[in-house]
């Protein structure tokens, strides 16, 4: 869709929309992205999903 296809708005309802933008009513305080807190926690899921398969191999005799 092309800027031209877009309807405008009348000034009055763009100011109605700037104004509940900017209001924050739908914003959420996040603490900052930790990306080794999402390392740390794919090596451990990892480590345990591979304790655990490795373990029902043992069981199974496989190994």
């Amino acid at each position: 869709m092309n800027n031209n296809d877009e309807p405008k708005l009348s000034p009055e309802d763009q100011a109605k929309v700037d104004k509940f933008v900017s209001s924050g009513v739908n914003s959420v305080e996040r603490e900052p992205f930790k990306p080794l807190r999402l390392l740390a926690m794919v090596i451990l899921v990892l480590t345990v999903l591979s304790g655990i398969s490795y373990w029902i191999a043992i069981d199974a005799g496989l190994v």
